[in-house]
């Protein structure tokens, strides 16, 4: 995971620095409600982070609304068919269906 990443009920947000207002500040990345969050200190960052989390779960059960998790774990994205098809016989021969295939060659590519 990047040093510049924050992670909280799985929830994850990237962490900058403004050098003129001399704070960290971040946002909750992955879903369109924003939630910003900032801190003087790694600390006091850490703390607004996991306050901004919770206040966000919070308030949506106080609306009656979901909280909108990061991601689903469902991919859908268009390919060329010669692509498609060199993908699956890939992952045949890998002994792999083409979704177990996908996930661990966009799991290797994500590491760092």
């Amino acid at each position: 995971m990047s040093e510049n990443v924050m992670i909280h009920k799985g929830y994850q947000a990237r962490v900058e620095y403004d050098d003129e207002d001399r704070i960290f500040y971040g946002r909750i990345a992955g879903i369109s409600d924003i939630v910003g969050f900032h801190g003087d200190s790694v600390k006091s960052l850490r703390a607004a982070f996991e306050e901004a989390v919770d206040d966000y779960i919070e308030a949506c059960a106080k609306v009656s609304k979901d909280p909108q998790r990061p991601y689903s774990g469902k991919m859908m994205f268009r390919v060329a068919p010669d692509t498609h098809r060199r993908a699956a016989v890939a992952a045949e021969l890998a002994g792999n269906s083409l979704n177990q295939w996908g996930e661990e060659i966009i799991e290797k590519a994500v590491q760092k």
